[in-house]
């Protein structure tokens, strides 16, 4: 997958000029490579796209939320609460005036990606879940997943990090559903549930 071409189309098709999309690759691929990212990286973000491109066709704006995509973990920090919030601002703030996009879905959709709660907007919870895929991998991906989660915490001992995280699992594992699609309701919550429960274990 070329993660710059598919940026780029994207940008061109909504009307950012050659310069603007240039420069914006670079920072956006700075962004994703940083070496504390061992999770929230580029490969990350293919897996999301892939996501993205299985399912475009039930989206109503699928711009909106492949733009999303792109920048939803743009500003991430492990010791910060409003990694969502920075990315979502940072998102519009980019975006040219003329441009063809709606602005309050991008904002809207990116800042969901935090809570992961269901949505009155049907695309957004399909971000959701895009984002969520990776509960439902098979236990030895699972297991990659949570490790590289742990290094980009590592500012953390244990002691704070391992409550920390049993409780961000058990937010997941208490909803009626993990997932907010019925696509992916039907096709990864009961494996995903499983992932979670395993990995509380683990935590205790």
């Amino acid at each position: 997958m070329n993660l710059e071409k598919i940026y780029s189309e994207l940008l061109s098709n909504i009307g950012f000029s050659a310069n603007e999309i240039q420069q914006n690759w670079l920072d956006l691929e700075k962004a994703y490579s940083k070496k504390s990212r061992h999770y929230h990286n580029l490969t990350h973000l293919k897996e999301m796209i892939a996501c993205f491109e299985t399912y475009r066709d039930k989206l109503q704006n699928p711009n909106e939320i492949l733009f999303s995509i792109f920048y939803h973990d743009f500003v991430y920090s492990a010791s910060k609460k409003d990694n969502e919030l920075k990315s979502a601002e940072f998102a519009l703030a980019i975006l040219p005036e003329n441009v063809n996009l709606n602005r309050q879905l991008v904002f809207d959709a990116i800042c969901a990606t935090q809570q992961h709660q269901q949505n009155a907007i049907e695309d957004i919870n399909w971000l959701i879940d895009f984002d969520l895929k990776i509960l439902a991998k098979d236990w030895e991906d699972y297991k990659i997943y949570f490790e590289q989660i742990r290094k980009e915490y590592r500012i953390y001992p244990d002691f704070l990090y391992k409550p920390g995280r049993a409780k961000a699992l058990k937010h997941f594992s208490e909803n009626e559903f993990v997932f907010q699609t019925n696509e992916f309701r039907n096709l990864y919550e009961e494996k995903a549930r499983a992932n979670i429960e395993k990995e509380i274990k683990l935590l205790s």
